[in-house]
């Protein structure tokens, strides 16, 4: 009787290994169809902004924009093309032709279609991927772990270019070298990013990013414990409805204190955030959540191993 529970046992695992594998095999085929569908709906969105710089209503810059964006390597495809979308912001679409104007709003909404099936797909192969037995059987096999592509979703009509906006952020650690985050929901989706906002007139960064620091945890450092700018991140993004050309500026601070008091938040961040946590390199590393910045879960081990050389680097 034992013999044949534990053949049965066997026969299952074998069954549900396969089962596994064959899925995620076409979570990548679909993932990889995804990208090549976003490819194709950027790469049609450049082909209308260079016939928009055909009209005389755009500058020629613009076809050099959309030359470049075409032209990067996947890794910075995200930065060129939020530079396309935002000179695309700012074309007067009323002095267009009728005809090509529909054609340029088409084109965008197509990429903002593709973009989010893609992200989708992406999502789901994530979160197959990082399933324990996923992993320590390595049933992904040999096909690289699929990526977000983040992008902002420009303004559809047009009429609005995304608003600049200088922020102060600060990758705030905890003593087991955790980094606090905040989880965000708009329209758009949810998101996990981390303390800090915008930079109001006139104010030093680093004020900026301790006034951010008290508001949004409570917490007042000294200033010899707020280091850097260590990163600088440039991006275009949509939240509350509005476009944001974005200027984003990381301090690193260190915390005995992991109870965080938010009765600082404003009204929009009463809004917008339900809540948040400690993460841990290894968390950010197999979660399959949306983070800002995309590159934390890898560049976070580096800031805990060494200490800071004085070089403010750029990350995505």
């Amino acid at each position: 009787m034992l013999p044949l529970l534990i053949a049965l046992v066997v026969l299952v695992l074998i069954l549900w290994l396969y089962a596994t594998a064959n899925r995620l095999d076409r979570l990548h085929i679909k993932t990889d169809a995804a990208w090549a569908a976003l490819e194709a709906a950027l790469a049609r969105r450049a082909v209308v902004a260079r016939a928009v710089v055909a009209t005389g209503v755009a500058p020629g810059s613009l076809l050099e924009i959309a030359d470049h964006a075409e032209r990067t390597p996947r890794t910075d495809r995200e930065a060129a093309e939020n530079e396309l979308t935002r000179e695309l912001a700012a074309v007067e679409r009323s002095r267009l032709p009728l005809a090509l104007a529909a054609e340029l709003v088409d084109a965008e909404q197509r990429v903002v279609i593709a973009r989010r099936v893609h992200n989708d797909a992406v999502r789901d192969t994530l979160l197959q991927r990082r399933r324990r037995m996923v992993r320590w059987l390595r049933l992904a096999g040999t096909a690289p772990r699929p990526e977000y592509f983040e992008i902002a979703e420009p303004e559809l009509n047009g009429s609005v270019a995304p608003l600049a906006r200088t922020a102060a952020r600060i990758l705030l650690l905890d003593a087991d070298g955790r980094v606090l985050l905040f989880h965000g929901v708009d329209d758009g989706g949810s998101f996990w990013f981390t303390v800090g906002g915008g930079v109001e007139t006139g104010e030093e960064l680093r004020t900026a990013a301790h006034r951010e620091l008290r508001e949004e945890t409570g917490l007042e450092l000294p200033d010899d414990q707020l280091v850097g700018p260590v990163w600088r991140r440039r991006a275009v993004f949509s939240f509350d409805g509005r476009s944001y050309d974005a200027d984003e500026w990381f301090f690193l601070a260190t915390t005995m204190q992991t109870e965080i008091d938010t009765a600082g938040f404003n009204q929009i961040e009463l809004d917008t955030i339900d809540e948040h946590r400690w993460w841990s390199a290894a968390d950010l590393r197999t979660t399959s959540d949306v983070v800002y910045p995309v590159q934390l879960a890898d560049l976070l081990p580096d800031l805990l191993e060494s200490e800071w050389d004085g070089q403010t680097r750029s990350v995505r």
